[in-house]
């Protein structure tokens, strides 16, 4: 055992001389010291940082915020998979996500000491959470690299979720504030949109900064800003629903905007129809039953496509055809009518 001591020691005696402040840096933030200090140096080194090994290529955290990033989810998934027990799957993958966001490692990183460790160029304690979330990660990975599997378990499960976040608190708070605040604009039928105001870039990282703004029923909510799209809407809708909160007069402005969209959407775009005057055209359909004595005497006053109609109707229709009172038969017709009886007797004998 004490030979193992004094081997362990003499491995670490250099470079722990050479590099004493970071040794014991990272002894505080992961609860001991490191086997191979070289791939944690590179778990903090940013990509601005603008380093290269002999062989010219760059050298920075990328690959092993890539690792780690994979490490973590199967850590904590593993954590909070025996932590719930009987939560169903859509629960346990809030959660995790909730614990492994880029938020959440930033503010780790920043509460732990890791981001006052990271070197790169331009580097202040007030950078973005993007830079050191992915510091995190990449220190995850090393761990992995360093230690194994089960040392990057009893770090997360020991150092982090015992001593610095509440894992039930993260677990039931909500943390989607776009989610909120669409859940809130449908129930309330307001029209919501997020636009987009302008894309930069970070003047330290050259990391792209985008910014964007809510708008409620066309009224001007807060804005937002990340490094990525969806950063700058949940800071917007933040900043939104605080403000809803906050501010009555907002809200009276925002639903008086609905009240004219609505009201204009609703206008007839034609008047109601006239019940009375359709009664009345409906009638003007109805052929009126005439007298003969009005047939007759009542004068014609009609268009000229109207007078060749009656023309017509008078060639197919004599006075004869409505007469009330038959005219009597003549001689021929009568004599006509006796033949046609007589030979209709006799073909029936």
């Amino acid at each position: 055992m004490l030979n193992s001591i004094i081997t362990f020691m003499d491995r670490i005696k250099l470079p722990f001389r050479k590099e004493k402040e970071l040794f014991s840096a990272l002894y505080d933030i992961l609860g001991f010291y490191p086997h191979d200090i070289s791939v944690y140096k590179q778990a903090l080194l940013h990509k601005s940082a603008g380093q290269k090994n002999e062989k010219g290529r760059p050298i920075n955290n990328e690959r092993l915020e890539f690792l780690g990033d994979a490490v973590l989810d199967c850590v904590v998934g593993d954590i909070v998979f025996r932590h719930f027990q009987g939560k169903r799957e859509g629960f346990l993958t809030n959660t995790r996500s909730k614990l492994v966001s880029r938020s959440t490692l930033g503010k780790l990183a920043q509460e732990m000491g890791i981001a006052q460790l990271i070197k790169s160029t331009g580097h202040s304690t007030s950078h973005n959470s993007y830079m050191n979330g992915n510091a995190f990660e990449a220190l995850v990975g090393a761990v992995y690299l360093d230690r194994g599997y089960d040392a990057c378990m009893r770090f997360m499960e020991k150092r982090i979720l015992s001593q610095v976040i509440n894992i039930d608190k993260v677990a039931y708070k909500e943390v989607n504030f776009k989610s909120k605040l669409l859940e809130w604009s449908q129930k309330n039928r307001v029209k919501m949109e997020f636009r987009e105001l302008e894309q930069s870039k970070d003047a330290n990282t050259g990391s792209p900064v985008f910014t964007t703004q809510v708008f409620l029923e066309g009224i001007e909510g807060c804005k937002g800003t990340g490094f990525s799209k969806k950063e700058s809407h949940q800071q917007a809708s933040k900043e939104t629903l605080q403000r809803l909160r906050r501010e009555p007069q907002f809200i009276d402005a925002v639903f008086a905007a609905k009240g004219n969209r609505t009201k204009m959407e609703e206008e007839p775009v034609m008047a109601a129809p006239d019940i009375e005057k359709m009664e009345r055209e409906n009638k003007e359909f109805i052929i009126a039953q005439k007298t003969e004595a009005s047939t007759i005497n009542e004068p014609v006053d009609q268009s000229d496509d109207d007078s060749r109609a009656q023309a017509s109707l008078d060639d197919e229709l004599t006075l004869d055809d409505i007469s009330a009172t038959p005219r009597e038969k003549t001689r021929e017709e009568i004599i006509a009518e006796a033949e046609a009886a007589a030979f209709a007797d006799q073909e029936n004998e």
